[in-house]
């Protein structure tokens, strides 16, 4: 298992670049992502980005040493990618033109993703601390960039920063267990018992963040004003790719925390459209998250070995998890809208209430 998912989870390993550093011409995308918020209040803010001339990413390779740059390159172009075809209060748009197309293809390409703002760009990389010295948490954490001039769209997003931050106590707990399964000394049943209460707190906590949306985040703003940018991409034109293309929004089934537990913890799912809608989740994470979700899937069985009153306990906590973010969904989504679709293109309330009762149905019968 990789050092760094267990110190940072999904996070990336360093925190993220907060400027482009590769020339003059970068330092105009900078400018122009943090302009965006104002421009896209604008009636002529696409015919103005088509305008702006786009520096391509130097070179054919990201160097580790470069990564940090790529993602944040990435996630400039993604954002005005989707604030360009999204833009709230404007007519419908199904073409990306090509100055914003060409290199957002390339940068795509080259991290192994879909060409399209994802839940990395999102959230993943989106993230600057104020004191490096304390932890990556609510109070210490901003955005890097947004969409609106709302601290309800910062607060939705850093939310999930810390969500993701807290995540890298499960990561450690399944590193924990892999290497106390591996282990014949009569330590073994002890310490995966205590990689597994570890993961059972773990989960507590990211759903006490998880609660904390509605301190600063209001429904209405987040329906109507911000909401609508993290929307998928349907038949649109990558000018000069030769591209027609369609991609899921935004969404937080993105994230590889949920798909981590459930690899691990062997929860069944029926074969649905659900089933299918969540592994092609996998093709909007970055290639390192999808194969370690790969490989925790090899790992044994956890249930068989995990005392029973605990393993309930994790699944009771992820069900748990569940039915925040289900009552989110109706809070903020549902009552405001009779399209029952997710930013995912999803039936997402039907879908929530499935997971939620399969993970419940996979607890040993005490």
């Amino acid at each position: 298992m990789h050092d760094c998912f267990t110190s940072r989870g999904f996070l990336p390993c360093t925190d993220p670049d907060a400027q482009l550093t590769l020339g003059k011409e970068f330092e105009r995308l900078d400018r122009l992502g943090n302009a965006l918020p104002s421009l896209l209040l604008e009636d002529d803010c696409r015919t103005f980005l088509a305008q702006q001339p786009i520096p391509n990413w130097p070179g054919d390779t990201i160097s580790p040493e470069s990564l940090p740059q790529a993602r944040l390159y990435y996630l400039r172009l993604g954002f005005i990618a989707s604030g360009y075809i999204n833009q709230v209060h404007q007519p419908k748009c199904h073409t990306l033109p090509r100055n914003i197309a060409q290199p957002l293809v390339k940068i795509a390409r080259l991290l192994g993703r879909e060409p399209m703002l994802s839940y990395d760009g999102y959230a993943l990389y989106n993230w600057k601390r104020f004191d490096t010295d304390k932890p990556i948490e609510l109070g210490n954490i901003d955005t890097l960039q947004n969409f609106v001039h709302l601290y309800d769209e910062h607060w939705f997003i850093l939310i999930h920063v810390e969500i993701e931050a807290i995540a890298a106590r499960i990561l450690k707990g399944i590193e924990q267990w892999s290497n106390a399964f591996n282990c014949s000394d009569s330590s073994r049943e002890a310490r995966l018992q205590s990689a597994m209460d570890d993961i059972s707190l773990a989960i507590m906590a990211i759903t006490k963040v998880l609660l904390r949306i509605p301190e600063k985040m209001s429904d209405q703003l987040y329906f109507s004003t911000f909401r609508p940018y993290i929307g998928h991409f349907d038949d649109v034109i990558y000018e000069d790719t030769d591209s027609v293309m369609s991609f899921r929004g935004e969404t937080g089934a993105q994230s590889s925390i949920m798909p981590v537990l459930l690899a691990f913890l062997k929860i069944p799912h029926q074969q649905t459209r659900l089933l299918k809608h969540l592994q092609d989740m996998r093709n909007y994470m970055p290639a390192e998250h999808r194969l370690y979700i790969e490989r925790t899937e090899q790992l044994p069985d956890p249930k068989p070995l995990t005392p029973p009153e605990l393993f309930n306990e994790i699944l009771e906590g992820i069900a748990q998890f569940r039915e925040v973010h289900y009552h989110w969904a109706i809070k903020y989504i549902a009552r405001r809208s009779n399209d029952q679709q997710g930013t995912g293109g999803t039936p997402y309330l039907k879908w929530l209430k499935f997971l939620i009762d399969e993970t419940r149905h996979y607890k040993h019968n005490l």
